[in-house]
């Protein structure tokens, strides 16, 4: 797949149009004084220029495949080949389209490395939602990278195997999970090629990428796969986590699921939700008081209204606004 190239924001909010310093004039353009050999060296170095720059865009996302051959655990059931299910009579979010990428049987994870003068040491795994049928992969995915480069993250995205939800619970999310806990595991074996603390690596997840990422920090590093190279010597222990949103963690009569029991032992956590999600508030209030039972630290916000699928972009809606109350949060995990 092709990495995303997303240009850095300006004060304003706005992406910033990235210029191509390798476009030159045509030739025809140029003084008719100009011999046919200076056209050529000037031919050839302006191919040579674009080929540099195209690498340059390229390595902005480093781009890595999480399994060799064999891929544990319960694997996505596609229909097709991968591509972007969008269709243009779909909703729109804050008046932008969304990507939802589908038919992923090939998981990889895309490392943004933030500005060294910004790297604070810190990274996160993010999971996109999609109700393990689809990712979306710009609102979810891609945009909330950008936030975390800025506040000075390592981010990776997460593509993680989808459409899992013909499974029956627990092979649902148990393909996703794994997917999460083997990009931790090469994230940390990077720690000194990526400049990333390995003790302070979270997960940020949204929707059915909020189950997944709960599971994985409830899981306080015991492995759901057998171990497959040397990457997986490198604990997948979550050391905090954000869940924006996340989906089917508690019973209907609002209890915690027992299978994302928490301990004394489990990460801070940070939780985003309305009342008024159709995927049930019940499941940020539940996971918040079990961590508060058992006096791990963590962080709700439940907003009136605000439905579901908002990402980070901003509306009317206060809920949307979850990113400078996170940003706060985040900066207290690094200290």
């Amino acid at each position: 797949s092709t990495p995303q190239n997303f240009g850095r924001k300006g004060t304003s909010g706005s992406a910033r149009m990235a210029i191509n310093p390798c476009q030159s004039p045509p030739l025809n353009t140029l003084p008719i004084r100009k011999t046919l050999m200076n056209r050529v060296y000037n031919t050839i170095i302006a191919v040579f220029l674009c080929f540099a720059c195209n690498e340059t865009h390229a390595a902005d996302a480093i781009v890595m495949d999480l399994w060799h051959d064999t891929i544990p655990g319960p694997p996505s059931i596609p229909t097709g080949e991968e591509s972007d299910f969008t269709k243009p009579s779909d909703a729109l979010v804050a008046g932008q389209r969304i990507i939802k990428l589908g038919n992923v049987s090939r998981p990889q994870m895309h490392v943004y490395l933030p500005e060294s003068d910004r790297a604070n040491g810190g990274s996160v795994v993010i999971c996109p939602g999609g109700g393990f049928s689809i990712l979306a992969w710009d609102l979810e995915g891609t945009e909330v990278a950008q936030w975390l480069n800025e506040l000075g993250f390592v981010a990776i995205v997460l593509k993680y195997r989808v459409p899992t939800r013909q499974h029956q619970n627990p092979g649902n999310w148990e393909g996703p999970v794994m997917d999460t806990q083997r990009a931790l595991s090469i994230a940390r074996s990077h720690a000194d090629q990526w400049k990333l603390d390995p003790k302070r690596i979270g997960v940020l997840g949204f929707s059915a990428g909020g189950n997944t990422a709960a599971m994985a920090a409830v899981k306080n590093g015991n492995r759901l796969y057998e171990k497959t190279d040397k990457h997986d010597d490198a604990p997948c222990t979550v050391n905090f986590a954000i869940l924006i949103y996340p989906a089917w963690l508690s019973e209907d009569d609002g209890s915690l699921k027992s299978e994302y029991a928490v301990s004394k032992d489990s990460p801070s956590m940070f939780f985003v939700h309305a009342a008024d999600d159709p995927v049930t508030c019940q499941s940020s209030v539940a996971m918040f008081s079990a961590l508060n039972r058992v006096g791990v630290p963590a962080e709700l916000h439940v907003y009136p209204t605000g439905g579901h699928g908002y990402g980070l972009r901003p509306t009317d809606q206060p809920v949307t606004h979850w990113p400078e109350h996170a940003a706060t949060w985040l900066n207290a995990q690094m200290q």
